[in-house]
Formats: structure tokens, sequence, C-alpha cells
């Protein structure tokens, strides 16, 4: 069984990133099954899309399988963006127009 657990991060006033995280209950070991980019303005059925993605991924595979499990959520995070590095910078240099956007 796991805990979900949803970390938000402000990147500047109209960016933010949240990273859908788990804690597998356990062991209480965390790990990080993707991360959804929100830019102003934000439609609804954008939200609606990456809500239905998260639960996708996670019917699909457990997080435990689909990626690392880290002691620490924060560590689970950092090896997460470190992991993604590229992804994240070009994502966060050229905001879509779609207003959302995931990486997993």
């Amino acid at each position: 069984m796991f805990k979900a657990i949803d970390v938000w991060k402000r990147l500047d006033t109209t960016t933010a990133v949240r990273y859908r995280c788990f804690q597998r209950l356990t062991d209480g070991q965390f790990c990080v099954q993707s991360a959804d980019y929100y830019y102003l303005p934000i439609r609804e059925e954008q939200v609606r899309s990456l809500d239905r993605q998260f639960l996708e991924l996670f019917v699909e595979e457990a997080p435990d399988e689909r990626c690392e499990v880290y002691p620490r959520l924060e560590e689970a995070i950092a090896m997460y963006e470190s992991e993604f590095a590229d992804d994240l910078t070009e994502l966060e240099d050229h905001q879509p127009d779609s207003g959302l956007k995931k990486i997993a």
C-alpha cells in the first residue's frame, strides 16, 4: 500500500510544479512518480487530465516498480530532478501554450 503525497514548488510568479510522490507504507520509503508543471492561466480540463494521468500511472504500475525509492522525501525529489534535469530545464525555458505539462 502507498500514501500519495503532493509536494508543491513555486518557480516564479506564473509557474509551479507539483511533484506526485508516494510513501510505501511497509517501510516508509519515498518515490516520485511524476511532476506536473502549471503555467498561468490554468484551465480546469487540463488539471483533470493531469489527475487522470496520475491515476493511470498508479494503476498501470506500482510506484516502487516505476521509480527508485529513498528514505527521505526530499532525497526522492532531488534524485527525480537530477534524473529529469534536461527535461525540466527545457520546460522551464519554454512555457507551453497548454498551461500544463507532465513529466513521468
